[in-house]
């Protein structure tokens, strides 16, 4: 119980820092901190990130960073992603679906050291301002890839939310942030429904520990995250992202048996 705990610290303190990769963490510290099976991991991973997620909201929303048109077009185009990303996970072996999911951590860590913003996105009108309109179809499409990957890997996806608000629509980088926590809530629920069959079984005692955790933590980073240097933690997080990748990959070959 107390690692559940300590994950569930370590999650909910990368997603209100950073808005993002919090849940890239979630289902390897559950199968192999925690010693859940990959499929009892993949649900309670998404009802964490839902839950520690609306813990990071709650400070952005005060101070008016939310894109609520945006989250709600690119959330709702996820939706039936998520349930197709969970039809395809179920064909897909355990030891073959880890491995996938650490060469996407390898992806996310790559794209976290790169960085970069662009404020020259879709959105984005000649005067500063956000008209979502205008980047309605990069957003449906962006949408619905992070669907897909919600039920198939049980994350929530904000490592490509906050990018693709950057660079495709021209959020600026309180309000990608922002705006992905809410996109990551009703993907991780979407995600949560296509899983339901699972989701009846899980280990509440777990889920409540590894998500107070998380949804605490959150809280308090979301309000400390403003006063630290973004690029540094950014870094920092993709270092231990690839970390767990080559652990994640190690464990999956060397022993598929202990996956459940």
């Amino acid at each position: 119980m107390f690692l559940a705990g300590l994950f569930g610290a370590i999650i909910g303190l990368a997603l209100g820092l950073l808005g993002a990769g919090g849940s890239i963490l979630a289902v390897p510290a559950l199968v192999y901190g925690v010693g859940q099976p990959l499929q009892m991991a993949i649900p309670t991973s998404l009802a964490v990130v839902a839950i520690s997620s609306v813990g990071g909201i709650a400070p952005r929303e005060r101070r008016a960073h939310v894109q609520w048109p945006v989250a709600l077009v690119f959330g709702a185009a996820g939706v039936p992603a998520a349930f197709a990303g969970t039809a395809l996970g179920r064909l897909v072996p355990q030891r073959w679906l880890l491995l996938a999911f650490s060469v996407l951590m390898v992806v996310v860590a790559v794209r976290m050291l790169r960085g970069g913003e662009n404020h020259a996105g879709a959105c984005r009108t000649g005067e500063g301002g956000i008209n979502w309109r205008s980047c309605l179809p990069k957003a449906v499409g962006a949408g619905a890839a992070v669907g897909a990957l919600t039920g198939l890997f049980g994350v929530g996806g904000g490592f490509v939310i906050v990018p693709a608000l950057a660079a495709l629509l021209g959020l600026g980088a309180q309000a990608a942030v922002a705006t992905s926590l809410v996109i990551v809530l009703i993907n991780s629920v979407a995600g949560l429904a296509a899983h339901a069959s699972a989701a009846a079984r899980l280990d509440y005692t777990i889920l409540l520990i590894f998500a107070g955790a998380a949804l605490v933590v959150s809280v308090a980073a979301g309000r400390l995250a403003p006063r630290l240097p973004a690029d540094t933690l950014r870094h920092w997080f993709a270092y231990v992202v690839l970390a767990v990748a080559a652990g994640v990959a190690l464990a999956a070959i060397l022993n598929p048996g202990a996956l459940g």
